[in-house]
This record gives C-alpha cells, sequence and structure tokens, in this order.
C-alpha cells in the first residue's frame, strides 16, 4: 500500500529544523510527521508531498526527495515546486496550488499512490484537484478550520475586505467545503471538533455533523520514545544547562511552552501569575522562548509577529516587579523539551496552556506523558482529552480561573500527574492514531467515485451573507 500526505504549507525536514519559528511550522508537521512514522512502521510505504523551497533564510528544503534518518526504505520526503524557489507563508500558496497538483502528478507518472489523506485547507484543496485528475479517494484533516479563526479575528462587514486580503478567507471556505464534500472520510481529534467546527454556519451545506459514516474521530497521540518520565541519552547536558539557570535545587515551576502566538494566550498565565502572591510563593515561572537566551536584551533577535506577542509579556513582568521569579529557556528540539519536561517533573511542576481555542492540544499530552501536572485551556480538545479529571481545566478568559487551577494543581501535584500520565500512555499514542487512519484509508481504497468539476475558490458571498446576519442578529 502506497499512501501519500498532502501538505503543501508543510516544509518538512529531517531534523525539524524550524519547528514552531514560524506559525506554519507548528503542530501540524508533528502531526503529519508521527503519523506517517507509525504508518512507515506497519510497513505501509509513505510519502509526506510537501512544497519544494531553495530559500537561504529557510534552509534544508531544497533536496526534492529526502527521508528521516529512520523508516528510509518506507518513508519519504517529496519536495514540489511551485510559485517560486522562494519561502511563502501558507496565506500566500492559494494562486499556486494548481501549479502545485500538475507538478505532483508530473513527478509520479503513472505510478500513482493508492491513496491520499489531506491535511488543513491547502491540503484538502490540492486533494480535490488530484482527485479531480485521477479519481484518487482522500480522508481530510482539517486540524483548524477558517470558519473558527474568521470569528475569532472578530471580521466584520466593515472589515472584511482587509482580513480577507491578509487570510484569504474567500479562498479558504471554499476549499475546505470541497474538502468536505468530495472526501471519504473526515478525520477529528475529538467529538467536539466534530460538531463544533465543522457544524458552523459556513460549512452548512457541505457536510452533515450527524453522519456517521463521514466523519471519524481519530485523536493525535504522543511519541512515547521521546516524549515519557524514563531518562533518555542526552538528559544529563539538559539537566546540567537548565539547573545552572534554575540555581535552585527543589524550586517548583510553572512552565509555559507554546510559540509565540496570541491564541495561545502566554499573557494569561503570566497575569495570573503576576497577580498571585501565594502562587509566586510556592512556584517560579519558566518561559520557553526559541531562538534568544535573555529575551529582554535579545527581543529583537525575533520575528516581528513574535516580538508583538512577546514584548506586552516582558512590559507585564517588569510592570508587576517579578523579573526575579521568573526565568527563560531556549529550547531547540523535541528532545530537549521531553528532557526539560522531565526534569521540572522532578520538581513537582506544573504546564499551563491557556489558549483560547486548541482543536487538540498535542503539548498537554507531551507534557503529561512526561510526568508534569497539566492545567490546560477548558476550550477545545483538551475538554475531551482530561474529561476523566486528570488535568485541571479553565476558563482562559478568567485570570481568577486560572490562579484558582493554577492553585489546584500544585496542591494535588504527585496524584494528578500519576492520573495525566495514565490517561496519555492509555489512549494517546500514535500507533493507536496511525491504526485509525489505516483502517479509514482501507475503507476508501478502491471505491468508484464522480469527483465532477472544481469550482473556483470564492465564498466572499457566502462570508457576506454570514457576516450580516451575525449583525442583524446582535
Amino acid at each position: 500500500m502506497h499512501i501519500a500526505f498532502l501538505n503543501p504549507q508543510g516544509n518538512f525536514d529531517r531534523v525539524d529544523s524550524y519547528l514552531t519559528e514560524h506559525p506554519d511550522f507548528g503542530g501540524q508537521l508533528v502531526y503529519v510527521k508521527e503519523v506517517s512514522m507509525a504508518l512507515a512502521s506497519m510497513g505501509v510505504q509513505v510519502d509526506i508531498v510537501t512544497r519544494h523551497i531553495d530559500d537561504p533564510d529557510w534552509s534544508g528544503f531544497s533536496k526534492q526527495v529526502d527521508c528521516y534518518t529512520t523508516h528510509q526504505d518506507l518513508l519519504r520526503i517529496v519536495r514540489i515546486s511551485c510559485g517560486g524557489i522562494g519561502f511563502l507563508e501558507k496565506e500566500k500558496l492559494w494562486p499556486h496550488l494548481p501549479e502545485f497538483i500538475s507538478n505532483v502528478r508530473a513527478f509520479y507518472g503513472s505510478s500513482l499512490p493508492d491513496y491520499l489523506t489531506a491535511h488543513y485547507a491547502d491540503g484538502g484543496y490540492c486533494a480535490v484537484l488530484l482527485q479531480h485528475s485521477t479519481g484518487l479517494g482522500f480522508t481530510f484533516t482539517g486540524h483548524s478550520l477558517g470558519a473558527q479563526k474568521l470569528d475569532k479575528l472578530g471580521m466584520t462587514t466593515a472589515n472584511m475586505a482587509t482580513l480577507d486580503q491578509r487570510f484569504h478567507f474567500s479562498q479558504r471556505i471554499d476549499a475546505e467545503r470541497l474538502s468536505m464534500q468530495r472526501s471519504d472520510t473526515i478525520i477529528t481529534s475529538t467529538s467536539q471538533e466534530r460538531f463544533e467546527q465543522y457544524g458552523h454556519t459556513l460549512y452548512v451545506g457541505a457536510v452533515d455533523t450527524g453522519d456517521d459514516d463521514k466523519f471519524r474521530v481519530i485523536p493525535p497521540g504522543v511519541n512515547t520514545k521521546i516524549f515519557s518520565d524514563a531518562r533518555q541519552e542526552g538528559d544529563a547536558d539538559t539537566d546540567a544547562w537548565l539547573q545552572n539557570i534554575c540555581g535552585d535545587d527543589t524550586a517548583t515551576y510553572i512552565v509555559v511552552s507554546s510559540r509565540l502566538d496570541e491564541k495561545k494566550n502566554i499573557a494569561g498565565v503570566v497575569t495570573a501569575y503576576a497577580t498571585s502572591p501565594n502562587i509566586q510563593q510556592r512556584a517560579r515561572l519558566g518561559l520557553f522562548i526559541r531562538g534568544v537566551e535573555d529575551p529582554f536584551a535579545e527581543i529583537n533577535k525575533l520575528p516581528e509577529a513574535e516580538q508583538s506577542v512577546l514584548r506586552p509579556i516582558l512590559a507585564q513582568i517588569e510592570a508587576a516587579d517579578i523579573k526575579d521569579k521568573v526565568d527563560f529557556f531556549n529550547i531547540t528540539s523535541q528532545r530537549q523539551l521531553a528532557a526539560a519536561y522531565r526534569f521540572f517533573a522532578r520538581r513537582h511542576s506544573i504546564f499551563a496552556l491557556t489558549s483560547f481555542y486548541e482543536p487538540f492540544g498535542l503539548a498537554p499530552i507531551e507534557a503529561a506523558a512526561c510526568g508534569l501536572v497539566v492545567v490546560a485551556t477548558r476550550n477545545g480538545g483538551p475538554t475531551e482529552i482530561f474529561g476523566d479529571g486528570s488535568a485541571v481545566l479553565v476558563d482562559p478568559q478568567n485570570t481568577g480561573a486560572i490562579v484558582h487551577g493554577l492553585l489546584d494543581a500544585l496542591q494535588r501535584g504527585a496524584g494528578l500527574a500519576a492520573m495525566g500520565k495514565q490517561r496519555v500512555l492509555s489512549k494517546y499514542t500514535w500507533d493507536q492514531t496511525a491504526r485509525g487512519y489505516l483502517r479509514a484509508i482501507e475503507r476508501g481504497i478502491g471505491a468508484k467515485r464522480s469527483p465532477g468539476t472544481v469550482p473556483d475558490l470564492d465564498a466572499a458571498a457566502r462570508i457576506s451573507d454570514y457576516l450580516h446576519a451575525a449583525e442583524i442578529a446582535n
């Protein structure tokens, strides 16, 4: 069996060179890589089909066919040219996706994969285009949908043109609708994602969230070879580095590890910490900021978008006079991240993720697998993941709720950590995720399809009608 994962924005490379350094290099890359590796371990031939880049600012993506150091015989990274050779943000890829698929066809010739699995809106649209010319079936994993982002950005009829120019919602919403309609199976991480995200008004007529034959809930997982509470080779070096920063041999920490993105609401944890003397007496605050050792002195080294998120956080730390209680850690790899989680777990520390909304939440389950107590947003996937009470769930909009949640987690400590780890290991591993994909793929291979035409992507009128209706209702 030969499966192709379509992810044109992915920018995969064998050592995860830029993971979390750009919004396009986030959890979706980890997801696709890990599912692909797990399928390869099961004997499935897998290609991750992404975009070719030859850009000095983003080196490592110029070889057309590449591989990871493991699974070299069954797992390839296939990079296909489109839109020139420089790096392009995902929002700028839309005009170039037909070229991308034309070059995918040229690369494979008559030796097409047996089936496709498409990721994010642009990958879904590519699968629709490829299905139109080949008849291949596909699963669609949206990861996060445009309608929710549109709402969170506060789009109105007044600012629609400006936001659409930046984020291309007119293309994205239509691409998602087509992906929903033409896919054999829609894969979601949680039931909440299925009914809430896909049930949005902008997707009415494209999919029926009550169709049990169309949807499969397949949760992501953790790489237990990396994220576990067992010490690994290289931990000693990380321990020594962290110990040098921390100084105190026993201090407990509130650990915040996510990319610098407004929606991750890092400021929510900082505000809770800054306003609670009780928490400050019991724990230090540890912020994982990739790319700089001292953000106060080196913030200009970060991309402007990250600076805009970090500057108010640093200002808040200074205004609250808590600089001496906050440490920064420049974590540069998944293995170092896992080692850091283990280091802080031995100090009975807390992992905090208070995103305004989290479609699933890989980071909390990775942290839990390493033995950290988890405090997470109640909005989105964590509610389903930790619905058994194995983590503390909080309202990210309510500073008092975050304070209460952190104190509760500190109080319950080791018992809650053990519950979280057991929850993850019993339900959330990549092998389980891959088996779910394989069942969906096996069901779809060989099915007869009538793909129909592929219309132009232009949901502007649909979005405008939705916004008008919302404004009238309010």
